[in-house]
């Protein structure tokens, strides 16, 4: 049965691609907003100097940025909230679902390093009158303080609050709301059109055979198959 799509050469793909016009501007504006919002101060000096483009914000509120999210992902939780402040009291003051997940992160490295009595005190005074008032709070209050009745913490039904993606998942969401707070984006603009490229592909690949883009490694147009 013949295929019912329109078939597009290469010659003709790669003419329609070239009259769309992309300001070399623009292009380095999305590298330099992938640099600073992922926190890569060096690669984003570097990239300033070669380019000449500048960045939206200062590039020492990166590093002071990084600070925070690096002692979060190595579990010094105290630490990141101390930094935080610093940086902007106003982040945790107005957001109360952040300030109780670091909380509980330190709760959970409390357990993980054994001391449980001190949990069992800080989970009471610090977490437990917050959970009072919320029921979120408190159901995952339940889920880390559960932790300290498992002495084999892999066969624990909650275990995956030990793993180290979780500190991730907390330092990634700190990194978030100081991004916000510093009035940009708190996730880069190249991962979103890399997935409306992949979107649009696949909405097109349903009327037209076409040269398309299956590795965004390389960007290479590969030619159709039947």
């Amino acid at each position: 049965m013949a295929s019912s799509k329109k078939l597009i050469s290469r010659e003709e793909w790669e003419k329609r691609l070239n009259n769309v016009k992309i300001r070399k501007e623009d292009m380095n504006k999305l590298v330099m907003n992938f640099l600073v919002t992922e926190g890569n101060v060096e690669a984003a000096k570097k990239f300033r100097m070669e380019s000449g483009t500048h960045p939206d914000i200062g590039l020492a509120t990166i590093t002071d940025r990084m600070a925070v999210k690096k002692a979060a992902q190595c579990g010094n939780v105290k630490d990141a909230i101390e930094k935080i402040n610093d940086l902007n009291p106003e982040i945790l003051d107005t957001n109360p679902q952040l300030f109780f997940q670091l909380q509980q992160q330190r709760l959970i490295e409390l357990i993980r390093n054994g001391k449980v009595e001190a949990a069992l005190e800080f989970a009471q005074e610090e977490l437990a009158p917050r959970a009072e008032e919320n029921q979120s709070f408190l159901e995952e209050l339940e889920r880390t303080i559960s932790l300290v009745a498992f002495e084999d913490t892999s066969n624990c039904p909650v275990g995956e609050l030990l793993d180290i993606s979780q500190r991730l998942k907390t330092a990634s969401e700190v990194n978030a709301a100081v991004l916000t707070s510093q009035s940009n984006e708190k996730d880069p603009k190249l991962p979103s059109l890399l997935k409306m490229l992949i979107w649009a592909q696949n909405k097109l690949d349903k009327k037209a055979a076409y040269p398309c883009i299956n590795d965004l490694s390389n960007a290479r147009l590969e030619d159709p198959t039947f």
